[in-house]
């Protein structure tokens, strides 16, 4: 039985998602596809566009095997930590041959060499690094330019400026650190630009899908036949209006609760918040008007947006800084086709950390785990409240959500 996983987020799920999975099969000859996906909220520093439960679905129809949610702790991390978790727990599953990614460069080897390159931090580049950083750029410029001046390779050295191929290094910067059997493979990117914010003709971005929504509402349905498996299409249509589309603003209000409610001393607590971004919140605080206007506010040449809306994310759904050298403690199971069933007996026998089929019956042996996963549901929990006050539905605690079966 061989076994490949994929790493994502489908906010939405199109084309280029599609091409990704058919792919992976025809590469691996995979008998099986483990999907690791983000929950409600994504790596980006906001709410995913559609629930978690509806991106499964699009997953499953799509050809997925199985789709198992990435811990929010990791979910809405740095690229690094974002890795660390999603491959971590494709690693403890314990059966898994694959692991198939997208990227730009789509060159595993040269994506191996930069990996190992940044694994090992050789004294020059450190030091290139950390005067890049006090000169006030931001960790990616200055990881790039540190890096062209250790390796004075500038080919080499521009597959650092496209963010699938920096997700992928970090990839394999962790099955190294963890020195796992698992054999990385990589698919190169098709059509449009990750940050392209119009439709591509074919494979579109998921940031154009995600902004046509925001934009043109209901009509956007009639934009995207053709950049959308019909299977996607029919999903967004019958979820429209009634489930998404949800955006960081959506959270305004909360967010401005949480802050109201710290300090320049209590900010620090949340993960990703730093002493002077905690200061600049602060002084900030009365400004605020909403998510993305409080972003902009914030953001200076050192600090992205998305670095900032990540921290602000934190401090919105409670997650305080974790250790983070702990891997994912628990394997949650959205979904799975009925056709999956000897892949589950393969994952019953070989995890090495409890599959969680039945939130009430979670079988957790630590407090750490049972921390991890009450974050999973303290923050499923307000996206549902939001999504249920905006398009007037009634409320789904998450312990009564259903696993996707198809």
């Amino acid at each position: 039985m061989k076994i490949a996983g994929l790493i994502t987020e489908y906010n939405p799920f199109h084309n280029g998602h599609l091409y990704h999975i058919q792919k992976a099969k025809e590469l691996t000859d995979a008998d099986y596809l483990i999907v690791i996906m983000s929950g409600d909220f994504v790596q980006r520093g906001g709410p995913a566009i559609l629930p978690k439960d509806v991106r499964t679905q699009m997953a499953l129809q799509c050809g997925a095997s199985l789709v198992l949610e990435l811990p929010v702790r990791y979910a809405t991390g740095s690229a690094e930590f974002f890795a660390f978790g999603a491959v971590s727990l494709l690693d403890a599953l314990g059966c898994v041959d694959f692991l198939c990614f997208g990227s730009e460069c789509g060159e595993i080897e040269k994506l191996l060499s930069l990996a190992q390159f940044l694994l090992e931090e050789p004294a020059s580049f450190k030091e290139a690094l950390q005067a890049s950083l006090k000169s006030g750029l931001s960790y990616p410029a200055a990881r790039k330019k540190a890096a062209l001046q250790t390796l004075n390779d500038q080919a080499l050295c521009n597959i650092l400026n496209e963010p699938n191929n920096i997700l992928g290094i970090e990839y394999l910067k962790a099955l190294k650190r963890r020195k796992s059997p698992i054999r990385p493979l990589t698919i190169q990117r098709q059509g449009a630009h990750y940050h392209d914010a119009v439709p591509h003709e074919t494979f579109s971005s998921a940031s154009a899908i995600r902004k046509l929504f925001l934009s043109q509402g209901e009509d956007a349905l009639s934009t995207l036949v053709g950049h959308v498996p019909k299977t996607v299409h029919l999903l967004c249509k019958e979820a429209y209006n009634i489930r998404f589309p949800v955006c960081s603003n959506d959270f305004s209000l909360l967010l401005k609760y949480r802050l109201l409610q710290e300090t320049a001393d209590s900010l620090v607590h949340w993960q990703d918040i730093s002493s002077p971004l905690a200061n600049r919140i602060i002084r900030c605080r009365d400004q605020f008007q909403n998510w993305e206007q409080f972003c902009e506010l914030l953001k200076t040449k050192e600090l992205t947006y998305t670095r900032i809306s990540r921290a602000l994310l934190h401090v919105c759904l409670e997650i305080p800084d974790p250790d983070k050298s702990v891997p994912p403690l628990y394997a949650r199971i959205l979904g799975f086709q009925k056709s999956a069933t000897p892949l589950f007996s393969l994952l019953k026998k070989e995890s090495r950390i409890p599959l969680i089929t039945k939130l009430a019956s979670a079988a957790l042996t630590s407090k750490a785990a049972e921390d991890m996963l009450q974050e999973d549901v303290h923050s499923a929990n307000l996206y549902e409240s939001v999504v249920t006050d905006k398009f007037q539905r009634p409320f789904h605690n998450e312990y009564r959500q259903s696993i996707i079966r198809l």
